[in-house]
């Protein structure tokens, strides 16, 4: 019987699984934190929020709640091997909850972000084609507004943003009926990349209503399925295997794609653009929220992910050491994606003779109007084109497979018996697989846009993780204790990480999600809801997107008064506990909270030998 399969004398299912090594959790986080936001969102932010300048409030919120948020949550689940649920049942039994709204984050995203997927695997497929098929205006899909970049090279001034047009019949440059939230600024009307985008690729109707799911569409979402199911199948014994290429290979096409934008004529104006600091704006309070908002996407935080892979690490394995290594990757690889991206932008200023931000974009405008659109400026834009969309498929690859693998570690800790033996773990996530996709045929429909838009800004959306976030760093730091927390790393670890984090999520952290969040509902009214024209369905669904992870908390809250009043807080006796009588919070060497005096696990002679293996393993 293998170690995978092996059966606790004292339990009834399978013990859990751990990473063969520590290369396959530092990979796997790796794949979900660095994604497309890394490449088409973090640039744009950059460019948009004063340049170089964006790099200080970035920083600010990296280091005051992305690391110590980042940490917690990997901390948390190395300590207790739990998923992002049962890991927060142990802790503090009353707000279980923070553990469920997590997951229904995770539900979000599996659900409408591999819709992306599903498009650059259509785009991937085209590339193949020569001519690529977004160059031309003489394919079926394109209107008789549409013109291609030859016919700006023919006609140049036709590019500027004060054109005169009449003489195509174009009456406004924003003539569709597309939000441009999620895109930033639409390059051009009805150029021929963009007329392939929406009118071959999403074929969007008029109104918000779904119609006829497109079916090639279809097939690809289904084909973006397959793959995420047999990278996860098995387990942490695919997983681990599968990140080795996936986690890795966008990062060779980068450096091509980098050394291949920056020798190209214009590539110095699109990076000088890109990094040109103005130092006004940093009394912008959006200025401060974008990077806010993109730390939290960035790094993964509030979603129960990080927590899931951290459970599969071998008790004694460095996270401290392993998280900061991580973040510090994933900030590097924003930058660096910067320069790909500008490099290769400024490149198609160049060549259309408009300035930079006329060709800058965010989102999937980037990744599917602007880029193919200086892609096939190169000779042999097939090559680049198929280059660039498997990166695409790949960095968000990663990031979808880990997220079910988030919300199945999840589901197989609160139902060990059944869930972890043997074939029960390929059925559920064949179940999950099946469900999500059936749910995400809604967004390959023609009203699918709209409903995509409404998902990605109030699902995963800013409130929802700053409250999570916010609800976090309360429970571990006082009500669990931050100092039992500090404990129980240096238990596992061998030290104590620096006091900054404590006061990090006793202080700072929480203190900055409020004042976020505070902010963001004295905007008003968001852009998506007044570009919709929203009705109250659409209003309706949009509160219940943001109420639904939330009201998790509060509920099992109440849950929990009514189970067990006496024992909502007290952790479970299974957890650990190397210096049981110590204070669990302390601040400036001053008693906050004292020991619950309740018998805990304590070391034992067999946990020392396990100790002792795991350290000579590492």
């Amino acid at each position: 019987m293998t170690e995978e399969t092996k059966v606790d004398p004292e339990e009834e299912h399978p013990t859990r699984e751990k990473w063969a090594n520590n290369m396959e959790f530092i990979l796997s986080m790796a794949g979900e934190i660095i994604g497309l936001g890394n490449v088409w969102r973090f640039p744009y932010l950059c460019y948009k929020n004063g340049g170089g300048v964006f790099l200080i409030p970035y920083c600010v919120f990296l280091f005051f709640c992305g690391i110590p948020l980042f940490f917690l949550e990997t901390a948390l689940g190395q300590y207790t091997s739990e998923g992002g649920v049962t890991a927060w049942r142990k802790i503090c039994p009353m707000f279980e909850g923070v553990g469920i709204a997590s997951q229904v984050i995770v539900i979000y995203l599996n659900i409408y972000y591999i819709i992306v997927l599903a498009w650059a695997i259509f785009y991937l497929i085209n590339s193949f084609k020569s001519p690529l098929p977004w160059s031309t205006c003489d394919n079926w899909w394109n209107t008789e507004f549409c013109y291609s970049h030859t016919d700006s090279f023919a006609s140049p001034e036709l590019s500027l943003p004060d054109a005169n047009l009449s003489l195509l019949n174009i009456t406004s440059s924003n003539s569709l009926p597309y939000y441009n939230g999620i895109n930033g600024t639409i390059l051009m009307s009805d150029s021929a990349e963009e007329e392939f985008w929406n009118h071959r690729v999403l074929r969007m109707s008029s109104d918000m209503h779904l119609g006829k799911v497109h079916w090639d569409l279809a097939l690809c979402l289904l084909f973006a399925w397959v793959i995420c199911y047999f990278c996860i199948w098995k387990g942490i014994k695919t997983t681990g295997k599968v990140v080795y290429f996936t986690a890795t290979f966008p990062y060779v096409m980068l450096i091509i794609l980098f050394f291949r934008g920056v020798t190209l004529p214009g590539a110095a104006e699109g990076l000088k653009f890109y990094l040109s600091p103005d130092f006004s704006r940093l009394a912008d309070p959006d200025v401060w929220r974008d990077a806010g908002t993109q730390v939290f996407f960035s790094y993964a935080v509030c979603q129960g992910v990080l927590t899931a892979l951290g459970s599969y690490n071998k008790y004694n394995n460095n996270c401290y050491r392993d998280c900061l290594a991580l973040c510090c990757l994933n900030s590097v690889t924003s930058i660096f994606a910067g320069f790909v991206v500008f490099s290769v932008l400024g490149f198609m200023a160049h060549n259309l003779g408009v300035p930079v931000n006329e060709v800058t974009v965010s989102g999937p405008g980037l990744a599917f109007i602007a880029y193919p659109r200086a892609l096939s400026l190169l000779p042999g834009s097939s090559f680049w084109a198929v280059l660039f969309f498997f990166m695409i498929l790949l960095l968000g690859l990663d990031s979808q497979f880990v997220c079910v693998e988030s919300l199945a570690t999840a589901l197989t800790d609160l139902f060990p018996n059944r869930l972890r033996r043997p074939g029960a773990r390929e059925k559920l996530v064949l179940l999950i697989a099946v469900v999500c996709f059936l749910l995400g045929l809604t967004f390959v429909t023609e009203g699918g846009i709209y409903f995509f838009q409404l998902v990605d800004y109030f699902g995963p959306s800013g409130i929802s993780l700053l409250l999570i976030a916010c609800a976090e760093t309360i429970v571990v730091s006082w009500i669990y204790g931050a100092d039992r927390f500090y404990d129980n790393i240096e238990d596992m670890i061998g030290y104590r990480p620096l006091p900054m984090l404590k006061y990090c999520w006793l202080f700072v952290t929480p203190l900055i999600c409020v004042l976020t969040v505070i902010y963001t509902l004295t905007k008003g009214t968001p852009i998506i809801l007044q570009n919709h024209v929203a009705g109250t369905g659409v209003v309706i669904m949009a509160v219940s997107l943001i109420a639904t992870p939330l009201l998790c908390i509060p509920a099992f809250i109440f849950i929990s008064l009514c189970r067990n009043r006496s024992n909502m807080t007290r952790p479970s006796k299974d957890l650990r506990q190397i210096s049981p009588h110590n204070p669990v919070l302390t601040l400036c060497n001053l008693v906050i909270r004292t020991s619950q005096g309740r018998p805990t696990r304590r070391m034992d002679k067999t946990d020392e030998n396990a100790m002792v293996e795991e350290r000579n393993m590492i």
